[in-house]
């Protein structure tokens, strides 16, 4: 018995050796930046995400690391990492702003979530950075959203666009608080859309407010834009336990099987450059 318990222990020990040593090269190294407070269900979304990402870099290998100090978004930290991953916010400082620019324009790579595109003057996040809205993103400013966050079957746009092979024609989203926009990223010709609420959806929310309930429209909610390697998705609002005080997690972002192969698909196409 002791000689078996010796035995794992040392195949253990050379399964992690192995693992480690797999590990030193990594295919691209991703950074993801995050705020974590304030509305609970980012915060949630936040710390899943810090949990599957490494699951899928053990995996796929490439090197996942996190900050929530936004004073890395800087040259000589970013050149670390082919792909920055926004979780929650923004940077808010122009030095911050003009590196992450530069990055991009320099063909650095981005993955963006939900809020990391919300922009709405007057508020805390207004939208004072027209390169990132307007020329970057091609949203403009926030104009709305569903309210409470639900599911929606989702539509693929863009079947030929690496980030979407092989998901189905339509799938089941994991329920989500769903963002509109001032600007029509149809009129865009440097917008690819890649995935769309399927009219099959609506109504899509629950109110109680009339305007939190979409009855009809076009609504993009992944999207990449050609001059960069990019890719935005509406994703990361969790369904949150409001009502009753607990402001226990309702959701997972992570829980439609299809979602996540579409965002594990994105990123690996921002990090292989292809």
């Amino acid at each position: 018995m002791k000689l078996l318990r010796l035995l794992v222990l040392i195949g253990l020990s050379a399964w992690a050796g192995l693992a480690q040593a797999q590990g030193s090269k990594p295919a691209f190294r991703v950074i993801a930046f995050f705020t974590g407070r304030n509305d609970l269900a980012h915060i949630d979304f936040v710390r899943e995400a810090n949990q599957w990402f490494p699951q899928q870099a053990a995996q796929h290998g490439f090197a996942y690391d996190t900050t929530s100090n936004w004073q890395n978004l800087n040259a000589s930290f970013l050149a670390r990492y082919q792909v920055v991953l926004f979780l929650d916010t923004r940077p808010e400082q122009p030095a911050q702003r003009a590196a992450f620019q530069q990055y991009m324009e320099h063909g650095g790579a981005w993955l963006g979530f939900h809020f990391s595109a919300f922009a709405l003057t007057p508020s805390a996040y207004p939208q004072n950075w027209d390169w990132y809205h307007e020329q970057f993103l091609g949203t403009g400013d926030y104009a709305g959203n569903t309210w409470r966050p639900t599911s929606a079957t989702l539509r693929v746009q863009d079947r030929r666009h690496p980030t979407t092979r092989k998901l189905p024609t339509t799938f089941t989203s994991a329920p989500n608080e769903w963002y509109k926009w001032t600007h029509d990223l149809r009129q865009n010709p440097g917008i690819d859309i890649l995935l769309a609420i399927d009219p099959s959806s609506f109504p899509l929310g629950t109110g109680p407010k009339p305007h939190e309930i979409w009855h009809e429209g076009y609504y993009p909610v992944a999207w990449t834009n050609r001059r960069y390697r990019m890719v935005y998705m509406n994703m990361g609002h969790n369904d949150m336990d409001y009502e009753h005080g607990t402001n226990r997690p309702l959701s997972s972002t992570f829980s439609s099987p299809a979602q996540s192969q579409f965002i594990l698909q994105s990123l690996l196409w921002l990090g292989k450059g292809k």
